[in-house]
């Protein structure tokens, strides 16, 4: 029997989906229930054609894949990921044994050894089977000791964790020393479950940003209020600084302990690319704010004299103009007191932008993409302080992160390197010679991660096509050698894309992805669509609110190229984005549906004429728009909810989603699906219950979840049966 179509009004009068926004409602979970076991039903039942070769007894192929992306996951042999405070290195370490993680440290001299000795500072996973709770790791902030140039060790720490991946989360006083959590009763500082934020002023005060009750936070659901909290009184006591209006996104306050330098900040952020910035007073009473002078849509922040300031759109100061894109800098004070001398670090052009900057002691470390392609430069003051460039570590090939060891001390550098195929290194470098015109130490050589797949044959190479308002658009296509240009014929070939909020996509080495997909004969494509920042805020403005439909022109345009280039064909032809990408994708299904093969939907946004009122919704009018004003003239356009319609062949889909996910609200994934599912479309949707914004809360989780998609590829791209 042929379902009855039940589609939202066009212009959102009516939606018969409504009741699935209810997150937790027993009647939305039961549908949730039915939809997750008719995906595992249908995908763990899918064959892998490799697994006698593979000696697994004939597995399914979503068995073998989840083994396989797990073993990933929990490599024991991965880079440990280290934050340096004081003489000691601190990583969060997850495994099969430590789903949850292990908070621990270790020295730099132990960690350049094959087999670190870490002292295990907490067991998250032992601290949820003590409390019956489901933490997840949301980090640490450590109180800087007056003494610490001295050596002066770290004792207590602001520890965040989150309920089964969500957003929202509490913070708890840990001590160093006890290895324990210092009970609110003993004047420990406790925030509780909330969108917000602790951090350490000294070690009897903090700022918290955070739910103090009714009309305290923003429609965004984020604080409000800035207030500064002493030991031994009651959160609710905690004297207020500052508050913004419930229309803003959120409140931000945090303290600058680099000696001699302290400051504090309170930021105002309106929006997205809009915020006012405040230098705070706090040895007066009441504190006094003081604005910094810029425009709103500029970045602004201080290093020891140094201000720094990022502009999105030109910025003119007297009779200087800065072009948008760039970086400038200048005393900080000088600039505060009305007399400012600035200096251009960085001017953007057409092919390049500033994809990243590090700050260390005396330099500043610029990342720059060139057509997306990876260089750094540093910057120093000589000793009349005049400004010195110089190309830094130019033997470098591939994608390059750059991370101050500690901005505070020292000049040392971690410096990252990876690429599609090419596994990780991470690297030790010293800046301390440059500001005196000598050169940067030779990068020692710390860790080096091992190949994940396997990679032999494989050619990574970069494309440009043009998109339908004539806009050169580059893209990354790795792929077997032997297929470069469709030698070998059209190839299943999956396209990631995401096209928003100014980030950038840039390679990096693919892991779960090359054994899932590469090493099975797939082709992977990464497009740097308008929208994100790969060409800087040019790149991303292109393609705001009444523009967003040149994101999606953009990546149908790569679509296209691939198939006329014979790379593959729209039945071997698949996309996948999430939050963000997922309304990318969603808009290729509903908008290019004769394009593909498969689309993937993750975390999506889906409903624009109500994301604005779903959870951290709000924040984001400033990329899509207003939906309830006139707005929605233009955002119905690229709502892909109201875009669905009878009559229309769509590709098979897969929606993904997680049900603690509390900031795009999992109502877009499962109403969009019933929608299909009332066109008689080839859709399936799988939730995970826990995983927050990132789908996944453990790595079992996220390899499950991975599994699940690129059986759901493989079957419908018509690989495997």
């Amino acid at each position: 029997m042929t379902p009855t179509p039940q589609l939202p009004a066009a212009d959102g009068t009516t939606d018969p989906h409504a009741w699935l926004e209810d997150v937790t409602g027993e009647k939305a979970l039961d549908w949730v229930r039915e939809r997750n076991a008719a995906a595992e039903t249908e995908l763990d039942a899918v064959a892998d054609p490799a697994a006698g070769a593979t000696g697994q007894g004939g597995e399914g192929l979503a068995a073998t894949l989840q083994r396989e992306i797990l073993e990933i996951l929990d490599a024991k042999d991965r880079i440990p990921g280290v934050t340096k405070r004081g003489k000691h290195l601190y990583n969060l370490w997850t495994d099969a044994e430590h789903e949850r993680g292990l908070w621990r440290r270790t020295t730099l001299d132990s960690y350049r050894t094959e087999e670190p000795e870490w002292e295990v500072l907490l067991d998250v996973d032992a601290l949820n089977e003590a409390e019956g709770e489901n933490w997840v790791w949301h980090g640490a902030r450590l109180l800087r000791p007056v003494g610490a140039a001295e050596g002066e060790p770290y004792r207590r720490a602001l520890i965040a964790l989150s309920r089964g991946g969500s957003d929202a989360d509490v913070t708890r006083e840990f001590d160093l020393e006890t290895l324990t959590f210092v009970p609110e009763s003993e004047g420990g500082f406790v925030r509780p479950e909330a969108k917000g934020s602790l951090s350490w002023i000294d070690e009897d005060t903090v700022w918290v940003c955070t739910d103090f009750g009714e009309d305290t936070m923003t429609s965004s659901g984020y604080a409000r209020q800035a207030r500064i909290w002493r030991r031994g009184t009651p959160l609710h006591e905690a004297e207020l600084v500052h508050e913004v209006a419930a229309t803003d996104m959120a409140v931000f306050a945090a303290h600058d302990s680099t000696p001699g330098w302290e400051r504090d900040w309170i930021i105002e952020a309106h929006a997205f690319y809009d915020q006012t910035v405040h230098v705070v007073d706090r040895s007066q009473t009441p504190p006094v704010l003081t604005a910094v002078d810029v425009p709103r849509d500029l970045e602004a922040t201080a290093h020891r004299d140094l201000g720094i300031f990022s502009p999105r759109t030109d910025w003119q100061v007297g009779e200087d103009i800065y072009p948008a894109g760039s970086l400038v800098v200048g005393d900080f004070a000088a600039f505060q007191a009305g007399e400012p001398t600035l200096h251009m670090l960085f001017e953007p052009t057409d092919s390049t932008s500033l994809e990243d900057m590090t700050i260390t002691r005396t330099a500043v470390v610029l990342t720059i993409l060139e057509d997306v392609q990876h260089r750094l430069e540093v910057h120093t003051r000589d000793a009349d302080g005049h400004w010195v460039r110089r190309d830094l570590y130019p033997e470098l090939e591939g994608a390059i992160d750059v991370a101050a060891v500690d901005a505070e001390e020292s000049d040392e550098v971690w410096v990252t390197v990876t690429g599609f195929i090419t596994p990780t290194t991470l690297m030790l470098g010293d800046l301390a010679e440059v500001a005196g015109g000598g050169e940067a130490t030779e990068l020692e050589v710390i860790k080096q991660a091992p190949a994940r797949f396997d990679a032999s044959g494989l050619d990574v190479s970069q494309h440009f096509t043009t998109s339908a308002d004539g806009t050169r658009v580059p893209y990354f296509e790795i792929t077997r050698a032997d297929a470069v240009d469709g030698d070998a014929g059209p190839r299943p070939t999956l396209l990631y894309g995401y096209g928003g909020f100014e980030i950038s996509l840039t390679p990096a080495y693919l892991g779960a992805v090359g054994k899932a997909w590469l090493e099975r004969g797939g082709t992977y494509v990464l497009a740097n669509i308008r929208g994100g920042g790969e060409y800087g805020p040019r790149w991303h403005q292109a393609a705001l609110k009444e523009n967003r439909h040149r994101a999606y022109e953009d990546f149908a345009a790569v679509a296209e190229d691939l198939i006329e280039r014979g790379v593959t064909d729209k039945a071997r032809l698949a996309v996948r984005g999430g939050s963000n990408g997922g309304l990318l994708t969603g808009n290729m299904l509903t908008s290019y549906p004769e394009l593909f093969g498969a689309v993937v939907i993750q975390v999506p946004l889906l409903d624009m004429k109500r994301y604005s009122h779903l959870l951290a919704g709000a924040s984001w009018m400033a990329e899509y728009g207003d939906p309830d004003t006139e707005d929605w003239e233009f955002v119905r356009t690229f709502s892909p909810y109201h875009l669905l319609a009878e009559g229309v062949q769509y590709p098979p889909a897969f929606v993904l989603t997680s049900t603690r996910d509390d900031r795009v609200h999992p109502g877009h994934a499962r109403k969009f699906t019933a929608a299909l599912e009332s066109l008689g479309a080839d859709v399936r949707s799988w939730e995970n219950i826990e995983g927050g914004h990132g789908g996944a809360a453990t790595n079992e989780q996220a390899a499950r979840m991975n599994a699940l998609m690129y059986t759901f590829l493989w079957h419908t791209l018509g690989a495997v049966s």
